[in-house]
């Protein structure tokens, strides 16, 4: 629910000073190494849990909005059940709805296949992906295929506006921004900059480590709650991305391409 994806593809990652950071780059979706930890549901008596979302959600599963606090993206979960293998779950803000996700279980019990749109976005233009998922534990007796453990896998068919950033430097001060308009303009100087279209972020720092790499960190209120860590390939034309997500405290690492 809300994995790892949307984390990721809502994040304005940073740029470095005039040089090898510059311009706009792609997420290489097939270059993912997903965090270790797996997501757990349990789906048990009309009851849906996901003990590993942040915050952690429990509601009925009769397709009603219930109050789930602790998160600035939405505010109500509605979780219906479409059939033993299939169920929908829809979060709101204020009455909008923002994330949409159905989860189907496929071959034989083993792969869970979430359809994701993500709306919480600075201009509120959907973000659209499939995450597949494998079992790791199996569902409690009695409860729906859907519950256990599951190990993400892969990401597909993401949107251009959820996989993409753009970035422009005047050599002490970054702009970063995407087309969701998301961003920030930050110094690196180790100061904290408002970021623009992200609740769940209020503040970014940079930190510039040579000429190829940069290390951004993230926080709400003080709090830290991401950091990114970017270094250029020596031909300009790849960057490696490792983020490390301290609300859930996993860590992955992908590709960007430049475009």
């Amino acid at each position: 629910m809300k994995a790892f994806l949307i984390a990721f593809l809502l994040w304005p990652v940073a740029l470095a000073a005039q040089g090898p950071f510059d311009g706009t780059w792609v997420a290489k979706l097939d270059t993912i190494q997903f965090p270790q930890q797996p997501e757990n549901y349990l789906l048990q008596n009309d009851d849906y849990e996901c003990s590993t979302c942040v915050p952690k959600v429990k509601v009925k599963a009769d397709g009603k909005d219930y109050p789930v606090p602790g998160s600035p993206y939405f505010s109500t979960v509605a979780v219906r059940v479409i059939d033993p293998d299939k169920v929908e779950i829809t979060e709101k803000l204020a009455g909008r709805t923002v994330y949409s996700e159905t989860d189907t279980v496929a071959s034989g019990g083993n792969t869970l296949v979430e359809e994701m749109t993500d709306a919480a976005t600075g201009n509120g233009k959907p973000m659209m992906a499939t995450e597949t998922l494998k079992r790791v534990t199996a569902a409690p007796a009695g409860a729906s295929p859907i519950s256990g453990s599951w190990q993400a896998e892969k990401i597909e068919g993401a949107s251009e506006n959820g996989t993409s950033v753009t970035y422009r430097s005047n050599g002490e001060q970054l702009e970063a921004s995407n087309p969701n308009g998301e961003g920030y303009s930050a110094k690196f100087d180790g100061k904290e900059y408002p970021i623009r279209g992200l609740p769940g972020h209020n503040t970014v720092s940079l930190q510039r480590i040579g000429s190829d790499t940069i290390v951004e960190t993230d926080r709400q209120d003080g709090i830290v709650h991401y950091q990114v860590r970017m270094t250029v390939a020596p031909d300009g034309k790849s960057m490696q991305v490792t983020e490390t997500d301290n609300e859930r405290g996993t860590q992955m690492t992908y590709t960007m391409l430049k475009k």
